[in-house]
């Protein structure tokens, strides 16, 4: 057995180290193909933070295509230390990276015609092209791009040629092989999945291709933060947004459309804007909005909430898009509802995006911030903050800088500062900033595992899960914000939208159906419009808080939204439309009838008023006319939905 002079682990470090540097070297490649693009806003110090944002991404391409190549590495057997064994390994290594370099390197044409990195999209757009077009496509791109190629060459060339494979020398003891490959192997594992993941945390989702917006100054430039195999392998597995031909598009638009043009006498009103989303805030926990529960006797556990209700515009039926946290944050703050995936994890996410931040500040000059009391960057929140508008984010590490306040004393040793704490630094940060401003927090301390401060031990109501205690205390930080909210000079010309991310699991029957898994509160509070009042009979969902909001304040000028004002829109017109969590069904709730469509078909129909349990189906006995007619508005706004997810088409263009 042969002690190895240069160690494995240096040896393999050294060949990761030139994977990265090729991959740099690509994205050179790509910025200065590519460079007509990027010039107008392009400087030395912004391309340089492009290129470091970049390193992130290339961490988890590197280390999904290199993993064989790692545990090859670190193998701990001690009879593959052969030459024999290594030119193997060496093979693997030249072949598989050299594929993915190359893959790099096309996306350098391919991009200009495409406006975003290669996904999985692009293979699914073009798998019915004929073999022949194709061919004839990349022969001709092959030509006029040579220099493409000789890069491509000279790229695997270096791989095969400064490869380093371990050098032996005379021996040493079998065991301490052992030792020392096995501890090189167990660091190496969750060192390696974490890099795959983008973080360390378990408060931090493995990064997509939507946290590329959280580098760039534009959606464009994302391009030059990311690499193509980091964009393939976030992709796999997800479907692309194919466009159903259901209608003409003539058909299609007058029945419903998502461009919102604004009447002629419209006169702009500069209110301030605050939308508060609540972590699985679900209607079930409002008392006032569920008058029939337990005969009449249920009170609920936001007693803060029910007072506010007195002073509020909210309706009778009310609905979240989806079922996640990164479906809320789209629906609420940009009128994208969910369909087939949650819009952060799809290649769309790299569109450029309308929503109330950015048409407030870039049409109406309001200064624009987000707030979420976890780890910057969690749950990918920063990165669609800016791709929708906000101007800046204040997350843990701001809080932390504020010596107004304890840092991490207030952590609350899982996710994020304690909303109590986190929603008073919140008013702090408005009442800074200048006028008209539009701002958003999220809430975090009714999240799994269900805790509240020590202090607030046994001060909060118990319900059948520890949820609803937490529901409490953050029902108690929202008064406790409110008062001090009160007091600022920014709180009389404010509105105020309060709605949750998604539901949590329902106690109650009624919250455990397909429809009820999905009510949530929403409600417009504006101490400085009392006329804005009380309970509508109206379906209302979370896509509708922009247009509603942009309607309050009289937004003049055309913009792109999915959702429609539900103070404007009359009853009869107003729906809501989800797709079931883990299916392909849509739902479309609209007048009395509550409609399951699976794509191709109405599947079940249900009179969702009258039979809250949807226990009867009544798709054959419900009037035809009512059930074609929904049938093809729905149809309507899936094939537009996806048709605009395709075709960047989700803000107005002049």
């Amino acid at each position: 057995m042969k002690k190895i002079l240069f160690s494995n682990v240096f040896s393999l470090v050294w060949n990761l180290l030139l994977v990265y540097i090729c991959y740099s070297l690509c994205r050179l490649a790509f910025l200065l193909e590519n460079f007509r693009l990027f010039a107008d806003h392009l400087d030395w110090g912004y391309a340089l933070s492009l290129f470091g944002a970049g390193l992130i991404f290339d961490t988890s391409a590197i280390l999904y295509t290199n993993a064989l190549f790692i545990l090859l590495f670190l193998l701990p057997l001690h009879w593959k230390e052969t030459k024999s064994f290594y030119r193997i390994v060496r093979g693997i290594y030249v072949t598989v990276n050299g594929l993915f370099l190359a893959i790099n390197l096309i996306d350098c044409v391919y991009f200009r015609f495409a406006g975003r990195r290669t996904t999985m999209s692009v293979f699914q757009e073009f798998g019915n092209e004929g073999g022949g077009n194709l061919t004839s496509i990349f022969a001709t791109e092959f030509l006029s791009h040579w220099y493409l190629v000789l890069l491509a060459v000279l790229l695997f060339y270096s791989l095969y040629k400064l490869y380093r494979a371990p050098q032996n020398i005379p021996v040493y003891s079998k065991w301490q092989y052992y030792v020392v490959q096995l501890a090189a192997l167990l660091v190496a594992i969750p060192f390696t999945v974490f890099g795959m993941r983008g973080g360390m945390t378990t408060a931090t989702r493995p990064i997509t291709i939507s946290n590329a917006n959280q580098y760039v100054n534009r959606p464009l430039d994302a391009g030059i933060v990311l690499n193509t195999p980091f964009s393939v392998f976030r992709t796999l597995g997800k479907r692309a947004f194919v466009v159903p031909d259901y209608l003409s598009e003539q058909e299609a638009t007058a029945l419903y459309s998502p461009v919102h043009v604004p009447g002629d006498s419209v006169q702009f009103k500069p209110m301030n804007v605050v939308v508060i989303i609540w972590e699985s805030f679900t209607k079930e926990f409002v008392g006032s909005l569920n008058p029939g529960l337990e005969g009449g006797k249920y009170r609920g556990y936001t007693p803060f909430i029910d007072s506010l209700l007195t002073k509020s515009l909210t309706f009778t039926c009310t609905y979240a898009n989806g079922r996640k946290s990164i479906e809320g944050m789209p629906s609420v703050l940009s009128s994208i509802p969910s369909f087939v995936e949650p819009f952060f994890l799809t290649p769309a996410s790299l569109n450029d995006v309308s929503g109330v931040a950015g048409e407030l500040t870039k049409h109406k000059g309001y200064y624009s911030a987000f707030f979420h009391g976890a780890m910057n960057g969690s749950m990918g929140f920063q990165a669609f903050a800016r791709s929708t508008g906000f101007q800046d984010y204040f997350g843990r590490t701001e809080y932390n800088e504020d010596p107004r306040y304890h840092g991490d004393k207030d952590f609350d040793g899982t996710w994020a500062i304690w909303d109590e704490e986190f929603l008073q630094y919140y008013c702090d940060k408005m009442t800074e900033f200048k006028e008209p401003f539009v701002t958003s927090v999220f809430t975090a301390s009714s999240h799994h595992p269900f805790a509240v401060p020590a202090r607030y031990e046994g001060k909060f109501p118990e319900g059948p899960t520890p949820l609803q205690r937490c529901i409490g205390y953050t029902d108690n930080a929202l008064r406790l914000f409110f008062e001090k909210a009160s007091r600022q000079p920014w709180f009389k010309n404010t509105l105020f939208v309060i709605t949750a991310d998604h539901t949590s699991l329902g106690t109650y029957p009624e919250y455990l159906t397909d429809l009820g898994m999905y009510s949530v509160p929403i409600l417009f509070y504006a101490p400085g419009m009392p006329e804005l009042c009380g309970m509508e009979d109206k379906i209302v969902e979370q896509i509708d808080i922009m247009p509603t909001v942009l309607g309050i304040l009289g937004y003049d000028r055309p913009y792109i939204c999915f959702g429609q004002d539900a103070i404007r829109t009359p009853a009869k017109d107003k729906f809501a439309v989800n797709n079931l969590l883990g299916t392909n069904i849509y739902q479309f709730v609209k007048g009395d009838y509550l409609i399951q469509f699976d794509g191709e078909q109405v599947t079940k129909a249900y009179l969702y008023r009258t039979d809250s349990l949807l226990k009867e189906d009544v798709k054959n006995s419900m009037p035809q006319e009512i059930l074609q007619s929904m049938e093809k508005q729905l149809k309507s706004i899936i094939q537009q939905y996806m048709q605009r997810m395709n075709t960047n088409g989700l803000v107005y263009k002049e």
